[in-house]
């Protein structure tokens, strides 16, 4: 490189030139940030879009999954009704027999009462098997989604609103309710009022 050259290079840029190379270095980082946040900005719309698609096709399994197990779980309802006609006639023929005339019955008799109650317990399995349970809610509090108030028995042994006496027994299949339980429930038994009128004030 020339003595000429090598002055050329070190001397200064032209001012107007340098303020030239400025402006456009200005332009080109200000293109750059406004690039890069239009380019954030979609990046962020789409990793919303992409969260919300995800939340959606969780949702729509759970709904799924659950519209599944409700199908598996629910699909013989119809049919568990109709059967608890038949579990309430064999307990009401059992209840029917009074003890003193089993004890006295002879073989062939007993022999059939011994069978009925082998069905009527085989007939609770199955049920139990197939996911209907039975409701025994005597003690339980008194709930309006699985039982029915028949009547009212005053009592304040316990808290007013517990299930004392079950007329018939319900059933629930998961938590589905088949059939109420239709139950008698305690209440408040009435304060007594003032014997002979010993608390009535008389004066006048």
């Amino acid at each position: 490189m020339t003595a000429d050259e090598n002055a050329k290079d070190k001397a200064p840029l032209d001012p107007q030139a340098a303020n030239e190379n400025q402006a456009r270095e200005g332009k080109e980082h200000a293109a750059y940030v406004d690039e890069r946040t239009v380019l954030e900005a979609q990046v962020a719309e789409l990793k919303d879009k992409y969260l919300r698609a995800h939340a959606e096709m969780e949702n729509t399994r759970r709904r799924a999954e659950k519209d599944v197990a409700d199908a598996r779980n629910f699909s013989i309802a119809g049919f568990a009704r109709d059967m608890l006609s038949v579990a309430d006639n064999l307990g009401r023929a059992l209840a029917a027999v009074d003890p003193a005339i089993r004890d006295a019955a002879d073989n062939t008799l007993k022999t059939l009462l011994e069978g009925v109650e082998l069905t009527n317990r085989e007939l609770a399995k199955t049920l139990e098997k197939h996911g209907v349970r039975l409701l025994d809610p005597v003690g339980q509090k008194f709930d309006p989604n699985f039982h029915q108030a028949m009547f009212e028995i005053p009592d304040d042994s316990v808290p007013a609103g517990t299930v004392k006496q079950v007329v018939q027994p319900g059933y629930a299949i998961g938590e589905r309710v088949l059939r109420p339980a239709m139950v008698g429930v305690a209440k408040a038994a009435p304060k007594a009022g003032p014997a002979n009128g010993g608390d009535v004030d008389k004066s006048v």
